[in-house]
This record gives structure tokens, sequence and C-alpha cells, in this order.
């Protein structure tokens, strides 16, 4: 006896009330209906349903029966949807949110390789520093920086870390002095992110672990870390950025980073992040793969993107 089968048999006499709607239903006749029925019973040795002229019922033991063969009918169909969905052809548009500098500095030169590897994708990027609902504006996937994923509704999956650094221009450095410790700042310009998580407040943290929280002032605040990369080499203030916005203006001698007595930022994750669904889609599995295989690599190699 197929017991699955069988098990789907009787779902669809109970569901339907009787055995001549289920075998209509399942395209089987009266008696193979039967059958099923009475093979299902004999091997689970107990009485399923109560049988009269006029209607079915089920028993006690057949009700316990019912409700745990639909569930396991049920996640038996998801499986199969779900392996179906794995093994579908990636394709349709993405549509992707992630902030204008990790996309410029670092997505957008690999989406190239992305879009070669899967040529039936098309992708919509929009790049904005704004905190955007993916669901309502109607993106698949978005790209966070931060210390953690706080609370949200949104799955997601680290790809790699960012180490932030303190950082100004040789001439800034040369007209103000370099600050040593922390609380220097305080004394000095700062650069301000408008949508940074502690606002104008900066939090460093010694060998231990100790946290120590510099409140900072500036004249400039900005929305937008190029804004601010700018005003930094043309000598406005100190800088607190990621370090891959800053790595090039460092190799280049424009942008100096300053030790402050062995002090550290909190470090930030990249985050790939993408609404709850049941079955995640070909293409929404493809990108995820790809942020973690690829971009991933090059952050975790590099300590940043």
């Amino acid at each position: 006896m197929d017991r699955l089968a069988a098990m789907a048999v009787f779902r669809r006499v109970v569901e339907l009330g009787s055995f001549a709607g289920a075998a209509r239903d399942l395209n089987m006749s009266n008696a193979a209906t039967s059958k099923q029925i009475a093979a299902l019973e004999a091997h689970l040795g107990a009485q399923l349903l109560h049988r009269t002229t006029r209607r079915l019922s089920l028993t006690e033991t057949g009700r316990a029966v019912y409700e745990r063969g639909v569930r396991l009918l049920d996640d038996l169909a998801d499986l199969e949807q779900a392996v179906g969905t794995m093994e579908a052809k990636p394709r349709g548009t993405l549509r992707v949110n992630a902030p204008l500098s990790f996309g410029l500095a670092a997505l957008g030169p690999m989406l190239p390789h992305f879009m070669d590897s899967y040529p039936d994708i098309t992708v919509d990027l929009v790049m904005s520093d704004r905190l955007v609902d993916l669901v309502e504006e109607g993106f698949d996937v978005g790209i966070r920086i931060r210390t953690d994923l706080g609370d949200t509704s949104m799955i997601g999956r680290r790809i790699g870390g960012v180490k932030p650094v303190v950082c100004a221009s040789p001439d800034y450095l040369a007209r103000h002095g370099t600050p040593r410790v922390p609380e220097d700042l305080m004394d000095h310009e700062c650069l301000h992110y408008t949508l940074s998580a502690t606002g104008d407040e900066w939090h460093f943290f010694d060998a231990s672990g100790n946290e120590k929280r510099i409140r900072v002032s500036g004249r400039l605040s900005a929305n937008n870390g190029d804004v601010l990369r700018n005003a930094a080499v043309a000598g406005l203030g100190i800088w607190r950025t990621p370090d891959f916005l800053a790595e090039g203006e460092v190799a280049a001698g424009r942008l100096v980073p300053i030790d402050l007595g062995g002090y550290r930022l909190s470090d930030h994750s990249i985050f790939v992040i993408y609404p709850p669904a049941r079955h995640l889609s070909p293409k929404v599995r493809a990108f995820v793969d790809f942020m973690v295989n690829v971009v991933g690599v090059r952050c975790n190699g590099r300590g940043a993107p």
C-alpha cells in the first residue's frame, strides 16, 4: 500500500464528505477509493470513519489522523515546491536597494559579473542613503551597513565586515593639530553623518572592550558619505567613515588615519536583507549567494569592500 496515496484519498473523502465525491475529484472508481481507505485502516489498526447510508463522520482516531495527515501532505507539497523553485532558472527583474556610497564603490563594479552569470535577470538598482521600506517600495533585496540588524521583519544575512576609521586631511591636521585620545575630538571640527544610528555621539572602545562615548560637533553634516569625503579632503574637519570610502584617499595621501590612543570605533557589518517568504525566488537566491560568495569574500579578505 502506498501510505501517502491512501492518506491523500482519506483527506479528500473527509473534505468532500463522501466516497463518491472523492472518487470523482481524484478520477478514481468508487471501489478503488473504498479499497484505499480500508487498506489505510487495516495498516493503522483503527477505524477512521463512521459510515451510514446518509453520511460519513470521523472517529476520534480518524480526526487525529486527518489533522496530522493534512500537515504531512502540505509539508510534502511545500518541500516539492521548494525544490522546484531552487531548481528553476533565475529570471525576471530584480529590484535592489543599496546605500549610495556602497553602491558606487563596491556593488556597482561587481554587477557586471553578476549579470554575466545570470543573463535572464534584469537588475534595477536604486541607491539611496535614506532608510527604505523594501516591501512598501517594491524592492526584492536591500543592502544595509550597521552594527546589527536590530528590530526588523526582514530576513538578513551577514556578508562581510566594515572597519570604521577616523581620518582628516594633512592640511587640517597641520592647522589644528592631531587629536591623541577620543576626548580631544570635542575641540575639533567633526564631519557628521546625519543618518548615523548614534547621531553626533561617537562610540569608542579600548582593548578591554570598555566603551567611551564622545559627543562631537562641527559645522557640516550630510546624509551622504561622498559629500563628507570631499569635505574631509578639502580640510573641513575630521571624518569618521567606513574604511572602504577612505582607502583611496588614504593611499593617495589626501587623508591621514588618526590613532586615538588605541581606542577603536565599533565595527559594522554588511547585510543583505529581503522580505520573508515561504519560498525564496531563484533570482533573490542567486543575488544573495552572489553577495555572500563574491562581495563577502572580498570584504572578509581585505577588511572592506
